[in-house]
């Protein structure tokens, strides 16, 4: 049993008897929301599922999703979750198509979204897991990522009213079937939302928020900030806009990621202070009115010999003491200065050996029909998520930025937005992310074919719990927060 809905009051989030609450977990990406590097596909979900369906057809294409989604989460995952890790609330990343048919009515609700998410929640709440819902990819993309699965490099969902109008709808009817769940911690409406217009993104979380507290007034809204849950400095105070909310950081490192000029992270004075900086900023927001903050991401990528890795050992010792350093900065960064841990999700669960707390065993089936075809994209750099690009093709991308620099004033290099991206950013988006990984998911989706139902189930159950391997010192580090 909950003690009742999750609320907030002040900095804290709090269960109905007022006593306060730390959500500490991770997320489900690649899941109910597909993302290219968690499961090793090239592009874009969407284009992904299409390929493969156009090359073995519906039977096994249903087939074998039906299984993967099964096997992804069960409950010896929640017992391992809960009972192993300590942890106390799941991020569910989740994509509108299960919800939604382009192609038909985009406000009819597809009964089938609701079976698979029931299915997370419920497991979930058996084991006292609380979940949060995450809306991780929109029509027309919140943002201009991969993520977001819209395909370019735009986040037109700001553009059209109707997309709009369809993810409004799609949470009424979230917020009508999950209103009496007291498992369910709240609602995470958008994630990481990029407008260049951040007044979009206020009036558009005041409609939801309207809409929703119509029909459910109890849960709480997650809202992550404007440009990847960065920035906040255009939000009304909080008095003025959503109550009940909890407002959500995403805080990555540099220090955690390949491609960082220079060093290892070796925890000096300078980058303990850099890391702390960083969060600082992010939270003032959370400072200057006093709400609850949820890290919703944050987390480093590890280096596998599987991949190709040179050194992995030495880079992995780097990227834990990067991880310690900044969970040293959360437990006690909540902004009232009391010494109150703050909420997080670290990215993510599971995953083929990126980052995951778990992930698919090189010896496994998935390994052994794409490990090829995995080193062959590492190479390439079709992922923008982990991987570096193997020098040998690197000079092809970096004539074409030098062209770019050499013929723009430098004023307008950082002119698109979001203006965090370099010239090296939207190259590598449009040229690799989108272009070339359309031809490379045929050849990734023909891997498929051939196969029969049992190798599909076979396929699928690489995600198994029993079946994965467990990244033992990253959970050390989360069990001993």
């Amino acid at each position: 049993m909950t003690a009742g809905f999750l609320t907030t009051k002040g900095t804290k989030i709090v269960d109905s008897k007022g006593k306060p609450v730390v959500l500490k977990g991770t997320a489900i990406g690649g899941h109910l929301n597909m993302e290219n590097f968690i499961t090793g596909y090239p592009g874009h979900e969407t284009e992904h599922k299409k390929i493969i369906k156009s090359k073995i057809g519906e039977e096994k294409f249903e087939y074998f999703f039906d299984k993967f989604y099964e096997y992804f989460w069960t409950e010896k995952d929640a017992e391992f979750y809960k009972n192993e890790l300590g942890f106390n609330c799941l991020r569910i990343p989740f994509n509108y198509r299960h919800f939604v048919d382009d192609e038909a009515d985009m406000f009819k609700i597809l009964p089938k979204g609701f079976e698979r998410l029931d299915r997370v929640i419920d497991i979930c709440s058996k084991y006292g897991i609380y979940t949060i819902l995450d809306l991780h990819a929109t029509p027309g993309g919140q943002n201009q990522d991969w993520h977001a699965d819209s395909g370019i490099h735009k986040s037109i969902f700001w553009d059209f009213k109707v997309f709009q109008d369809v993810v409004v709808n799609l949470w009424v009817e979230l917020a009508k079937h999950y209103k009496d769940n007291t498992w369910v911690a709240g609602y995470n409406p958008l994630n990481e939302p990029a407008v260049p217009d951040h007044s979009k993104l206020v009036k558009f979380y005041t409609r939801l928020d309207k809409a929703v507290r119509a029909v459910d007034p109890n849960h709480i809204f997650f809202l992550d900030g404007n440009t990847y849950s960065m920035d906040f400095r255009q939000f009304p105070a909080p008095s003025e806009f959503i109550p009940n909310s909890v407002y959500s950081i995403h805080d990555y490192s540099t220090y955690g990621f390949p491609n960082i000029e220079g060093t290892l992270y070796k925890g000096t004075e300078a980058e303990t202070e850099k890391l702390k900086v960083q969060y600082e900023r992010k939270i003032e927001y959370h400072k200057q009115h006093n709400v609850p903050v949820w890290n919703g991401e944050f987390g480093p990528v590890y280096a596998s010999e599987v991949r190709g890795d040179k050194n992995p050992e030495v880079i992995n010792r780097a990227r834990y003491n990067v991880l310690k350093d900044q969970l040293a900065v959360y437990k006690k960064g909540d902004p009232s200065g009391d010494g109150t841990p703050i909420s997080w999700s670290i990215w993510l669960y599971k995953d083929i050996g990126y980052q995951g707390l778990t992930y698919v065993s090189p010896k496994s089936k998935w390994f052994e029909v794409f490990g090829e075809f995995l080193l062959k994209k590492k190479k390439l750099g079709l992922d923008r998520w982990g991987n570096d690009i193997d020098p040998e093709y690197n000079q092809l991308y970096q004539n074409l930025i030098d062209h770019v620099h050499a013929n723009t004033p430098e004023k307008y290099h950082r002119a698109l937005y979001p203006h965090v991206w370099t010239v090296q950013d939207y190259l590598f988006r449009v040229t690799k992310d989108m272009l070339f990984s359309q031809y490379a998911q045929h050849e990734y989706a023909d891997l498929f074919v051939g196969l029969s139902f049992e190798e599909l189930d076979e396929l699928a159950a690489s995600f198994k719990f029993e079946n994965v391997e467990q990244r033992g010192e990253l959970n050390a580090i989360l069990k001993d927060y």
